[in-house]
């Protein structure tokens, strides 16, 4: 036995925020819009479960984008302040607690909440897909969402 949520979670955040870089957003719609291509997040949006506007509106300007999907916490709720001071305009997380969301409306920053199992799969995809290769057969349960990227 191992527990490698967190492992998994810093993955997605690499992967999201690499690939906002990359394709440098213009809009929350446009973020909205690359989440939806990838399968998890297409899959999870088919049971309203997936990647929603909870703060802002999709014809926002996004800005920077900083991806945080740690699991268990959500830091200091001040960081907000600064996170606005230094140019980011968007937040795009697992979850976030009310008073969170709070101090980022005042903050004037847009939130995408992603959803929270479509983001540990497509953590957990990563994770196993290297481990699949070696053999060890996964079997998808309790909510995972399985999609192969080898």
């Amino acid at each position: 036995m191992a527990c490698s949520h967190t492992v998994a979670d810093n993955q997605v955040t690499t992967y999201l925020q690499d690939l906002f870089e990359q394709e440098n957003p213009r809009t929350v719609g446009d973020i909205l819009k690359l989440l939806k291509e990838i399968p998890e997040y297409a899959e999870a949006t088919k049971y309203s479960a997936g990647p929603d506007v909870v703060l802002g509106s999709k014809d926002n300007r996004a800005g920077k984008v900083l991806v945080d999907m740690t699991g268990g916490t959500s830091g200091s709720d001040k960081s907000y302040a600064k996170l606005s001071q230094a140019g980011v305009g968007t937040i795009v997380g697992m979850h976030m607690s009310d008073k969170h969301r709070e101090e980022a409306e005042k903050n004037h920053l847009n939130v995408v909440i992603a959803g929270h199992i479509a983001s540990d799969s497509l953590g957990m995809n990563m994770l196993l897909d290297s481990i699949e290769k070696r053999g060890v057969e996964i079997i998808p349960c309790s909510g995972f969402i399985r999609h192969r990227r080898v």
